[in-house]
């Protein structure tokens, strides 16, 4: 029997949906997997968290991934992995790189858009086995939420015509000349487009559209296609929860054992979709509800940078709502001579800089991220107490901002 019967009949059979129930299972409970102190606001994000894995996977990798039917959709409402900018959309689209692809659109006057092909480790028919009872040495082989770029384009590389529209060829095969070619690999399964925004009440967006170039007619969906996208969902909630994880205390950041820091580092921003056209610094954070960290660096010139606070699980605070939780190069307060101070506590302490609420966290991931430039930045850091913010001892600041690889 071929794994495309095999997934059929395990849809048909309800083992698919077992096997993806299953899956989440895990994937709540990887909690446990976690040393060190953990409070109750934690592990109400952490389930909060598993929550928006499973909704956002289901929107990409169920109800997005029709063969026939590429569309280009947003990630969906509140859901922020890695660290995501909060000045930052991303439009993705799973697809079949045996196929050519068309994107057309406006250029909008958002200031930067970059679009990425990627790829993640995949079995060419995921519905054919059971992946719970694999748990995470299945990740080796089935990791959605491994995403590694292949090829990239920036909106500075795409010609656009005098009525402000472009179009761009997505495919292994060089569409030629006056063709603006976004290359696939045969591996590649998936399109992310990050739209960086200056002022959301004034930009415009840029409007796109992908539509496969065989002009191939919608198909109803099969059984074995859902039993794909079970598969594909399951593992992708999996996979984050273990990225997280591996972030917070693994081989991949192990942000817990050095805290209070923020190291640039190129593998481990290009390990989950990055492009290599910024640098981001990232780490862990810790400090007592009566404590305050204090941060100042000087940005370099560059098209965009942000910095920004994240829970454990690498989510934007929930204070990112009222306009607080981040900075960037648009909206910030700057000192005199250039330097850029943030201010990290419960409650500002009125000594200048930006304020940024901790929102009741003690510990989270924090990135500094520079977008198109060659330079870095060093940064000074201090942990006090939040009544004394404003007597605080340069000599007594921790200079971080390094390259770690």
């Amino acid at each position: 029997m071929n794994r495309h019967e095999t997934a059929r009949q395990r849809l048909n059979s309800g083992q698919a949906w077992d096997d993806f129930c299953d899956t989440l299972k895990r994937a709540g409970r990887h909690i446990e997997a976690f040393d060190g102190p953990l409070s109750d606001l934690d592990r109400a994000e952490w389930y909060r968290f598993m929550t928006r894995l499973a909704r956002s996977s289901m929107e990409r990798l169920i109800e997005n991934a029709e063969p026939t039917r590429p569309r280009l959709r947003d990630m969906v409402w509140r859901q922020s992995i890695n660290v995501q900018t909060v000045d930052q959309d991303h439009l993705m689209c799973q697809f079949d790189a045996a196929r050519d692809y068309r994107i057309t659109g406006t250029r909008g006057t958002i200031p930067y858009f970059v679009m990425a092909v990627l790829t993640c480790p995949a079995p060419p028919t995921p519905g054919a086995e059971d992946w719970a009872p694999q748990g995470l040495d299945g990740l080796a082989r089935f990791d959605p939420g491994n995403l590694k770029t292949t090829g990239f384009l920036a909106s500075q590389q795409i010609p656009v015509g005098r009525d402000g529209t472009f179009e761009v060829i997505a495919s292994q095969h060089n569409p030629g000349p006056g063709k603006t070619w976004l290359k696939l690999s045969p591996e590649t399964n998936c399109i992310l487009i990050r739209l960086t925004w200056r002022d959301r009440t004034q930009d415009v967006a840029p409007a796109m559209t992908i539509e496969r170039m065989d002009h191939a007619a919608p198909e109803p969906i099969t059984p074995a296609l859902i039993a794909d996208g079970l598969a594909w969902t399951g593992q992708a909630v999996l996979g984050y929860a273990e990225l997280v994880r591996n972030w917070w205390q693994g081989s991949q950041g192990n942000f817990a054992a050095r805290l209070n820091r923020l190291d640039y580092s190129r593998a481990q921003y290009l390990s989950n979709g990055g492009v290599p056209d910024r640098h981001v610094a990232f780490g862990g954070w810790e400090k007592r509800l009566d404590e305050a960290l204090v941060l100042e660096f000087t940005p370099p010139p560059c098209e965009y940078w942000n910095f920004q606070v994240c829970n454990m699980w690498q989510e934007n605070l929930d204070t990112f709502e009222d306009g607080n939780g981040w900075i960037n190069n648009t909206r910030h307060r700057a000192e005199p001579d250039g330097r850029v101070r943030v201010v990290i506590a419960e409650h500002d302490p009125g000594t200048g800089g930006n304020w940024i609420n901790s929102y009741g966290h003690e510990r989270g991931i924090w990135g500094l991220r520079l977008v198109q430039t060659t330079r870095t930045v060093p940064v000074r850091l201090w942990r006090a107490p939040l009544a004394g913010v404003g007597t605080l001892d340069p000599a007594q600041a921790v200079l971080t901002g390094q390259f770690v690889d």
